[in-house]
């Protein structure tokens, strides 16, 4: 059974620093791994993607301010958060891609970026 484990999350404040870390298992040809984040009342956006080939993105609202990182012999991902603001506050989804274009998602973990 697939599973995608994530920790990391909690509360912090403004101008503080977390680090998500998600661990997938049972997923064969990882292509991409990332992160999205859902913030009360809005839409799921993409946070950071590490592409296959050491490629990476961020959305423009993080860019210069969060680190996407992979360890790829042990399927993890991270997310490392610095200058976090109350605007960053969401729960944090891993997402794993495969080469097959199958998608799996992490079961979230809350980010809390207090003023």
């Amino acid at each position: 059974q697939v599973q995608l484990v994530e920790s990391g999350g909690g509360l912090v404040q403004a101008g503080g620093s977390l680090r998500l870390s998600c661990e997938a298992s049972r997923i064969f040809s990882i292509s991409a791994m990332g992160w999205y984040r859902q913030a009360p009342g809005k839409q799921r956006e993409l946070v950071a993607v590490s592409a296959s080939g050491g490629r990476t993105h961020y959305a423009d609202s993080v860019k210069g301010r969060f680190t996407i990182s992979r360890e790829n012999a042990k399927n993890t991902v991270y997310l490392q958060m610095n200058s976090l603001q109350p605007e960053d506050t969401a729960v944090y989804y891993c997402n794993v891609a495969d080469y097959n274009d199958r998608q799996y998602w992490g079961q979230g973990t809350q980010v809390t970026v207090s003023s």
